[in-house]
């Protein structure tokens, strides 16, 4: 299991303290220092809806210019996402074939 996010996210911290807790193995990518690709995301968005990755509660939504929010498109976001790590809703679960967005300790039950 591969957890994305950034190591100062409060979502991300309480599925590591989940995981952790649970005895989960898993790798912590942490996509603000190690960066992200286009692949990854598109990845990603072979098991959830793009618009469920973009995070519309934080500041890095909005601080964009509302043409850039009003026109989004899966790909204008998939490139928004590239430029600003942080507009991904937070944490990304993968293993397998799985992908989980936010974080759910529910989810995470039925996930393992």
């Amino acid at each position: 299991m591969i957890i994305y996010g950034i190591k100062n996210c409060d979502s991300v911290k309480k599925a590591k303290r989940w995981l952790d807790a649970h005895n989960v193995v898993y790798h912590f990518h942490d996509f603000r220092e190690a960066g992200l690709d286009e692949s990854t995301i598109r990845q990603w968005l072979e098991s959830v809806d793009w618009e469920d990755l973009v995070n519309k509660r934080g500041t890095t939504w909005r601080n964009l210019e509302d043409k850039q929010k009003t026109d989004l498109s899966e790909a204008s976001a998939i490139e928004l996402m590239l430029e600003n790590s942080t507009l991904i809703k937070r944490p990304v679960a993968v293993s397998n074939a799985t992908t989980l967005v936010g974080f759910n300790e529910q989810q995470y039950q039925q996930f393992l």
